[in-house]
């Protein structure tokens, strides 16, 4: 097989797995809010209200239902993340 032929195919599967990469993770982190059953806005972020901070805030949740903005360290930030759990965590 001619080495340009060869270079060719080798780029662009590597760009089609790349692209399957990105919209596997978009596809998970959008599906967090879901699992939680909270209001997304148009890229998947739940809309909460933080306790820490007192301000609406639209962030990713994860697996475990914790914030992009999560601080372990901080009670207000984990009694946060125990409500998305539970369902009951104030939204917007």
């Amino acid at each position: 097989m001619d080495e340009r032929l060869e270079r060719f195919i080798r780029t662009k599967l590597r760009r089609a797995g790349e692209q399957f990469e990105e919209a596997r993770e978009a596809y998970h982190e959008g599906k967090a809010p879901a699992e939680f059953d909270l209001p997304s806005d148009d890229d998947g972020r739940a809309k909460i209200v933080c306790r820490r901070h007192a301000d609406r805030r639209a962030v990713l949740i994860d697996a475990e239902g914790r914030p992009a903005c999560f601080d372990a360290d901080h009670p207000d930030c984990r009694g946060c993340a125990e409500d998305v759990r539970e369902g009951i965590v104030e939204t917007w």
